[in-house]
């Protein structure tokens, strides 16, 4: 390996180590504002009554997950609805920090006493946008810009590895 490989692909692992802080913050503000929609069913729900204010979905799945044909025909329809309608999508790679993040944030609220018969369906996630003032967050617009490089690449779905902590 060269010295500009190295470089170049330590250049990326740093892009995308900053890409993953920004949906941190994103999933923290939504969370707080409780601007977020958490299930594949609840969020096919959202996009039908309401898709325009929609800004973010993620689709997090691991290696068993890829071998479920009816969750993988709902993320077909779902990315399939979100580039119709110009809602960003990225793929998550390790959903047990997405439950992490979701969860623990979540522990105080009022879904905690409702029982905890089943774990929550973590599988897709939205983030809408109430008020025009959160387009003026930087970490929702550093996911944005990254989304939009991502497609001119021609990697519609990029995927993304929140970094442990």
């Amino acid at each position: 390996m060269t010295l500009e490989e190295f470089s170049a692909g330590e250049q990326k692992t740093e892009r995308m180590d900053k890409v993953g802080d920004a949906l941190e913050e994103v999933l923290s503000k939504a969370l707080s504002q409780r601007t977020i929609t958490v299930g594949v069913y609840e969020a096919a729900k959202l996009l039908n009554v309401d898709p325009d204010n929609v800004v973010l979905c993620l689709l997090a799945a691991d290696e068993d997950d890829d071998r479920d044909v009816a969750l993988q025909i709902h993320f077909t329809l779902i990315q399939a609805f979100c580039c119709e309608n110009d809602i960003d999508i990225l793929r998550v790679s390790n959903p047990g920090r997405l439950a992490e993040l979701l969860l623990l944030e979540t522990d105080a609220g009022p879904t905690a006493s409702e029982g905890a018969e089943q774990p929550p369906d973590l599988h897709c996630v939205l983030v809408t946008n109430p008020h025009s003032s959160q387009w003026k967050d930087p970490a929702l617009s550093q996911l944005i810009c990254f989304c939009r490089e991502s497609r001119y690449m021609d990697q519609w779905v990029p995927v993304i590895n929140l970094p442990e902590r």
